[in-house]
C-alpha cells in the first residue's frame, strides 16, 4: 500500500501547494530549498519580497564606498538561511553606526582594531551564546591587534577577548560579522552587562577594517583633546 505524505508547504517558499505524496517534497520557489520549501539555498539570501523569498548573493568587489559595506561573499556556516524567523522583522541598519567621525569617536570609550577568529558553536563544547537577562548574546572570539583609544581603567589589552554580539542584531546583520576578518569596533565597555569581554550594542561602530582607515584614526588620535 503506497504511503501517503502529508503536505506542509511554505506558504512563501513555496511555489505550489500540492506535494510528492511519496516523500512530502514540495516545489520550492528559485533559490529556496527543503521539504517544506522553508530556507534558502546555499549561494542565496534572504530578500524581503515574497514573490523571491530567496535571491542569489551578488559576488562583487567592493573598491569605493561606505566602509562596512559586505563584499557579497558569505562563507559563514549559515548559507541555508530559514527566512521565518528574525530575519522577516529586520528594518534597515542604523547607518550612524557604520559611519565614523570625530564625535563618534570622541562619545565612545574605547576604539580597538581586532580579528574575529573563532565564533563558539553549540557543538564545540561551550554555550553559543549566554543569556543575559533574558537576552540572547552570541560569543566570539576576537584577538586585538591595535588600540587607539581606551580610557585609563580599561581592561583591555592586546590579544584575544570575547566579543558578545546580541542574536537578533546578528540575524539582521546589524553589524555583519565574520570570522577571518578584521574590524575597527568602538564601544563602551560598560555595555558589557557583567558578561565579561566586550559587547556590541546598537550604540557600538563596528566597521570592515581597511588600511586607509589607520591614517584616519591616528588623525582622530591627535584630535581627541578637543573631545567634550
Amino acid at each position: 500500500m503506497l504511503r501517503v505524505t502529508a503536505c506542509d508547504c511554505h506558504p512563501i517558499g513555496a511555489s505550489g501547494k500540492t506535494c510528492n505524496q511519496s516523500t512530502g517534497q514540495c516545489p520550492c520557489k528559485d533559490g529556496v530549498t527543503g521539504t517544506t520549501c522553508n530556507r534558502c539555498a546555499r549561494g542565496y539570501q534572504q530578500s524581503r519580497s515574497h514573490i523571491a523569498p530567496c535571491i542569489k548573493i551578488p559576488r562583487v568587489v567592493q573598491t569605493q564606498g561606505t566602509a562596512g559595506e559586505e563584499s557579497g561573499e558569505h562563507e559563514d556556516d549559515d548559507d541555508e538561511r530559514g527566512y521565518d524567523g528574525r530575519a522577516d522583522q529586520c528594518g534597515k541598519c542604523r547607518a550612524s553606526t557604520k559611519r565614523l567621525n570625530l564625535n563618534k569617536y570622541c562619545k565612545r570609550d574605547y576604539a580597538i582594531l581586532g580579528r574575529i577568529t573563532d565564533r563558539h558553536k553549540k557543538n564545540d563544547g561551550s554555550p553559543a551564546g549566554t543569556s543575559v537577562s533574558g537576552s540572547v548574546w552570541i560569543r566570539f572570539t576576537l584577538n586585538v591587534d591595535f588600540i587607539y583609544k581606551k580610557s585609563p581603567n580599561s581592561r583591555i589589552r592586546r590579544g584575544d577577548v570575547f566579543l558578545y554580539v546580541h542574536s537578533a542584531d546578528l540575524a539582521c546583520r546589524c553589524p555583519k560579522i565574520k570570522p577571518n576578518r578584521s574590524y575597527l569596533i568602538l564601544g563602551q565597555e560598560s555595555d558589557g552587562g557583567g558578561q565579561g569581554g566586550l559587547t556590541v550594542t546598537q550604540r557600538s561602530i563596528v566597521i570592515e577594517w581597511r588600511d586607509e582607515w589607520h591614517r584616519r584614526m591616528r588623525r582622530f588620535q591627535r584630535r581627541a583633546k578637543s573631545c567634550h
